[in-house]
């Protein structure tokens, strides 16, 4: 029986650009189809920050410099984003899987994600989207729209939207269809598309950025993987980075990992979501997490490099 993986890529496998993504994806594609030559099956969420936020800035500069366009809500540039970034990998992949001679479907799942309407992240969004402005610019904004606005580190005034917590992952079944036929899958793009649902099968997308390691972390949950492996830009986890007594970590149990968290070893929006994300699957499955670099992944899985998180 093969090996079912979720993997996590960080932005760093995707870059800025469409030309740079472009590029940088064929990296990405030589790493999974190491894995998918390696007998396991493979499901792949990704991020997009720096996609959803040139696609957002791009709608609403046209649309206030009198380009004739209109305002894109927020959910629907998610939904972009994760259209052409699975563009990108699935070509990459298609093109090394040929290139190796291997035979294996590829497919991007447009995805949504419910969200709890209740969550705190509502009440206190945080994740900057869009452009800078200054203040008058963003008082009347805020004025005509209800949209929440906070200087950001000196350089102007964004749009912040809600980070809420994923609940459930509306396209599984699809997923789970195409992973018994050996599909390797791309979905909960950018965390997947947040939605709240009205009624049964009734959706309704809402202004919100799900983590995506967190959506990661649900879906290989639902899948009942054997691995979530989170993917970054560094070969190992630390404690105390960057400094002289920094140290790496080889593997920890989730009892160590809080101990760590505790002590502030991790930064907000770099690695602590991505421990989060790793304690949460392997609590709720028993399974193993791995923490690693995109270029070391297949060393990894090998025992050679990276963080193992397990239960005890």
């Amino acid at each position: 029986m093969s090996k079912r993986l979720v993997i996590a890529l960080g932005g760093n496998a995707l870059g800025k650009t469409p030309q740079e993504q472009l590029q940088l994806v064929k990296t990405t594609a030589v790493t999974i189809v190491d894995l998918v030559a390696a007998g396991c099956d493979v499901v792949v969420g990704h991020g997009n920050g720096p996609q959803v936020g040139m696609v957002n800035l791009a709608f609403e500069h046209s649309a206030t410099h009198d380009a004739g366009t209109p305002a894109m809500p927020f959910p629907e540039c998610g939904a972009m984003t994760q259209g052409y970034i699975g563009y990108h990998l699935q070509q990459a992949i298609q093109r090394e899987l040929a290139r190796r001679g291997l035979e294996r479907p590829c497919a991007a799942v447009v995805t949504q994600v419910v969200v709890d309407p209740a969550d705190a992240a509502f009440s206190h969004p945080t994740k900057p989207v869009g452009m800078f402005y200054d203040k008058a610019q963003a008082d009347e904004i805020m004025a005509r729209t209800g949209y929440t606005f906070v200087e950001d580190a000196g350089r102007g005034y964004r749009r912040v939207v809600p980070s809420p917590v994923p609940v459930k992952i509306v396209e599984l079944p699809v997923v789970e269809q195409l992973l018994e036929q050996h599909t390797i899958v791309i979905t909960v793009g950018g965390g997947g598309i947040p939605v709240m649902e009205k009624a049964p099968g009734d959706y309704q997308g809402v202004a919100a950025v799900i983590d995506k390691d967190r959506a990661s972390a649900r879906l290989a949950c639902d899948l009942r993987a054997d691995m979530l492996v989170i993917l970054t830009a560094v070969d190992k986890v630390s404690v105390n980075y960057r400094q002289p007594d920094q140290r790496d970590l080889d593997r920890i149990t989730v009892d160590q990992a809080r101990q760590y968290i505790a002590q502030g070893h991790f930064a907000p929006g770099s690695m602590l979501p991505k421990v989060e994300s790793c304690i949460d699957f392997v609590e709720a499955t028993g399974a193993t997490a791995l923490i690693t670099s995109l270029e070391r992944a297949h060393d990894a899985l090998q025992g050679q490099t990276g963080t193992l998180i397990v239960k005890e």
